[in-house]
């Protein structure tokens, strides 16, 4: 099972199992961080400095360049790479419940309370150069889901996987009842005469 660089479980074997998309794949199936990186590298060019300058990867940046942009991954013809092929790939799980358990995120507006879900990074790969701009153990392939903290918990302290039949607990199942009562109790109405009627 993958491990944290502390050594503790994310409970997983194989983190690209849970991607959804690429961060940086727009709706229409291109690679916005290469596109950005493109103009960046552009305005390096015309300030005289070298493009390299702006980005060392130039390889990467060609081919996407020559693909017009599109995902190598996404293609409707099928995929030409995987996700683990990107040097670039970078995934947040958009579902904001927990991928354990399944509890919903009830979050309350001007409260400072604890959310019920947390980020939990099933992958922690350390670019194949060891790192760059002195960063020994710069992240490259940053895959992060959404857990319940009771889950979180769970997979971080024992040997809980992440694709285990779990139902919410009950202390999850509490919290999120307590805050969906305290929403429904702000969306009452009190007229301004039953307010002030005792003042």
């Amino acid at each position: 099972m993958e491990k944290t660089p502390l050594g503790t479980s994310v409970g997983v074997d194989d983190p690209f199992d849970y991607v959804e998309r690429c961060d940086h794949v727009t709706d229409d199936g291109k690679c916005r961080y290469a596109f950005e990186c493109e103009e960046r590298r552009s305005s390096v060019r015309s300030s005289g400095r070298s493009p390299r300058d702006a980005d060392p990867d130039s390889t990467f940046f060609q081919t996407l360049r020559d693909r017009d942009y599109r995902c190598p991954v996404v293609t409707d013809a099928g995929p030409d790479w995987e996700w683990a092929d990107c040097p670039h790939f970078r995934c947040t799980n958009r579902s904001r419940e927990c991928i354990r358990c399944g509890l919903e995120e009830v979050r309350m507006a001007h409260d400072d309370a604890r959310p019920l879900l947390e980020e939990h990074h099933l992958s922690y790969r350390a670019s194949a150069n060891g790192g760059t701009n002195g960063h020994p153990e710069e992240l490259t392939h940053e895959i992060t889901v959404y857990l319940c903290r009771w889950c979180h918990a769970k997979v971080h302290d024992s040997f809980a996987r992440i694709d285990d039949d779990a139902n919410p607990p009950p202390e999850a199942l509490a919290a999120r009842e307590e805050r969906r009562s305290q929403e429904l109790d702000e969306l009452g109405f009190d007229s301004a005469a039953d307010r002030y009627r005792d003042s």
